[in-house]
């Protein structure tokens, strides 16, 4: 059989990590959400999707090795945790990561890891890619339910909220700069073999980014009283990248 592209083999390491470092992150939430007295049921939840990230990160490692690859991921510990604001109140990071890391980045996964499991051929590959995309929709779900919690707590529910009209022009500029820098040249195709292991053009990215806000972000955050859309805009005239303390979702 022939060795498959080298970019198969960089993009699945690159996946094996980012899955490995999404279970350290919502570890990390999780026992935030105990400190704030979270419901049950979301710290529960919370642990479940640190298995599920675990499950990812070790069968996206065998696509990896089927795709002829050798060792493992590098990772940086830094990156294995989540950054208190200095000063601020932990609900607000608890709001942060909620946001960004579910509601924003795993809302955008789903449609992603669909649309890669639609052109992926490789057996092992698409079970990999199975597997992923049923959980996602749980992360996404999760994201939103903790959100909607953290609104209505007594007390705390209108500092969320301001926080969250405040910051939310940063996330999407974060998260739009992430899926297309600007300036980035647009690769519209994919060098021959990869598409069937499951790996996406870069152009692809920021238009399912775009579908996503149409279709998922305005509703969403409308159903929790939130315009979406002021801070999208706002999103588009910012420029560079925003630090970011958190990983981009996995």
């Amino acid at each position: 059989m022939k060795r498959p592209p080298e970019g198969v083999r960089v993009e699945w390491l690159r996946r094996v990590e980012a899955e490995y470092r999404s279970a350290a992150i919502t570890q990390h939430l999780t026992l935030w959400l105990i400190q704030i007295g979270a419901s049950p049921d979301l710290v529960r939840a919370g642990l479940r999707i640190v298995r599920d990230e675990l499950a990812h990160s070790a069968t996206s490692h065998r696509a990896f090795v089927a795709a002829g690859g050798e060792g493992g991921p590098l990772l940086a510990r830094e990156t294995l945790e989540l950054a208190r604001t200095p000063g601020g109140p932990l609900e607000d990071d608890v709001t942060r990561v909620c946001v960004e890391v579910f509601c924003l980045g795993e809302t955008v996964a789903v449609r992603l890891f669909k649309e890669l499991r639609q052109v992926c051929e490789v057996p092992v590959a698409r079970r990999v890619l199975d597997r992923i995309l049923r959980d996602e929709v749980r992360h996404r779900d999760f994201g939103w339910v903790l959100l909607g919690w953290l609104l209505d707590s007594r007390g705390n529910g209108a500092r969320v909220r301001e926080l969250v009209d405040r910051e939310l022009p940063a996330w999407f500029h974060r998260l739009r700069f992430l899926y297309g820098p600007p300036g980035a040249a647009r690769q519209a195709r994919l060098p021959p073999g990869e598409a069937r292991w499951g790996l996406m053009p870069p152009a692809r990215y920021d238009a399912i980014l775009a579908l996503t806000f149409e279709r998922d972000y305005v509703p969403r955050f409308r159903r929790l009283g939130i315009d979406a859309r002021p801070a999208w805009s706002a999103s588009e005239v910012m420029r560079g990248p925003v630090p970011r303390s958190e990983r981009p979702a996995g």
